[in-house]
């Protein structure tokens, strides 16, 4: 077909806010063989025209692509884009005919191509919105699983391989591909593929590009550990790679729950779906029998209403144990740490107490509680580690994980910037930032 002739484009994305940053990793992708450069949508907005005039003085050879997503006044953003050194210009596809008109008038007027991004063209058949949009002239089509999507699993392969048999333009993908994906891309029809994450957030970009460009140009995968999204089979495997700070990040500082402290040092990770108890304080009865209905790799939680006499202790960890259970969190009192230390079982808690009450069989298992002033619901997420225990609700665990690699995998980059002599205040630009 016509758009799979010749070169298949690498495009990096550059999905932040910081030019500085977006320079240098620019440069260092373009050394891994990067070979368009796109000012995300993102960058855009907070540099403005700047970082495209930028991006055209230090890399005069490279291909730059400016990510407007432009909906409306098509010409006059094309126009300005493309007179501060854009090569291509992206508008939407959902946008009105008229501004994607005017926005193809105004790139052959200019000397520039456009991009027709068809994220979100939903409500309409994709594949005859393609004829029209090439009715109109526009030069490249690209098929995009926004970064929102991805986090609850959304792909682009399918789509493009569908669009693949109406048109001949160029077509282009992006969505969460990496060095394992990216063959996938091609092979479903596309000859731009567009990376963001898998190459911004390495620690070394220039390896990261240098794996995505032998994927691409030997068409077979590369292997890596990072930059995948997560689906419901995989969802331990995705909090297994971060921290409960990542989490709470991710949640926007949701799900925190508060002065529920681990009570093994080191402390043991602790990761499982949520076996709710609600009792009153020392009433260790509802707790224990919870351990009988917990499947493997669940965590009890228990809501004990803050008290200080203890509901659980040395043989409900060894009756956990035995049956599997990842952990034990307490909104009340715990005891017997030295054995529960022993046995490297992961408990967090309120409170210590050696003394306890007695099982009364109040309360009940199963039901919606409040843990360390947390709403819990049984299968919740729960994750626990050094710094406390979040809680994940259960129809958000898909993106939140995700979400939460995404928070680690940013963090990675970060960290290779600062150990290069900047420093955080430095790599994020917090007084441009500041609020006066």
């Amino acid at each position: 077909m016509p758009h799979m002739t010749g070169k298949i484009n690498l495009q990096v994305a550059l999905d932040i806010i910081q030019g500085p940053r977006a320079i240098q990793i620019a440069r260092e992708a373009i050394e891994g063989g990067a070979d368009w450069i796109e000012a995300g949508t993102p960058l855009i907005k907070a540099e403005g025209m700047n970082i495209i005039r930028q991006l055209r003085a230090d890399f005069p050879d490279a291909t730059i692509v400016a990510d407007m997503k432009t909906m409306d006044v098509g010409g006059l953003e094309v126009e300005m884009a493309t007179r501060s050194g854009a090569d291509i210009v992206a508008v939407m596809g959902i946008s009105d005919d008229g501004t994607i008109i005017e926005a193809v008038k105004s790139a052959n007027q200019y000397g520039s191509r456009v991009m027709v991004d068809l994220m979100s063209v939903v409500d309409v058949d994709v594949e005859a919105r393609a004829k029209v949009l090439e009715s109109f002239g526009v030069h490249i089509l690209c098929i995009h699983a926004s970064i929102d999507s991805q986090m609850s699993g959304g792909t682009p392969f399918d789509r493009v391989k569908e669009l693949a048999k109406v048109t001949s333009l160029p077509i282009a993908v992006a969505g969460g591909i990496n060095s394992e994906t990216a063959p996938l891309a091609i092979e479903n029809g596309a000859s731009i593929v567009i990376v963001g994450g898998a190459i911004i957030k390495a620690d070394d970009v220039t390896l990261a590009t240098r794996n995505i460009r032998k994927a691409i140009d030997t068409q077979k995968p590369v292997k890596t550990n990072q930059f995948k999204k997560y689906d419901e089979r995989d969802i331990r495997k995705a909090f297994e790679k971060v921290s409960t700070p990542n989490i709470a990040d991710a949640m926007h500082r949701e799900g925190a729950m508060e002065d529920i402290i681990p009570h093994i040092n080191p402390c043991v990770k602790m990761i499982g779906r949520a076996i709710t108890v609600n009792t009153i304080d020392g009433d260790w009865a509802k707790p224990v029998e919870a351990i009988d209905e917990a499947e493997e790799g669940d965590v009890i939680v228990i809501n004990a209403g803050s008290g200080k006499i203890a509901v659980w202790g040395e043989l409900a960890s060894e009756s956990c144990l035995q049956r599997k259970v990842s952990g034990v969190v307490i909104d009340g009192a715990i005891r017997d740490i030295d054995a529960i230390k022993e046995m490297n079982f992961p408990a967090f808690a309120r409170h210590l107490r050696s003394c306890a009450g007695e099982p009364k069989g109040h309360g009940e298992i199963g039901c919606r509680i409040v843990c360390g002033n947390q709403k819990v619901e049984a299968g919740d997420w729960i994750v626990g580690d050094e710094t406390g225990v979040v809680v994940i609700p259960k129809a958000e665990a898909v993106e939140i994980a995700n979400r939460a690699v995404d928070v680690f995998e940013r963090e990675n980059r970060i960290r290779e910037e600062i150990k290069r002599g900047s420093t955080l205040s430095k790599v994020l630009e917090l007084s441009k930032w500041e609020q006066s």
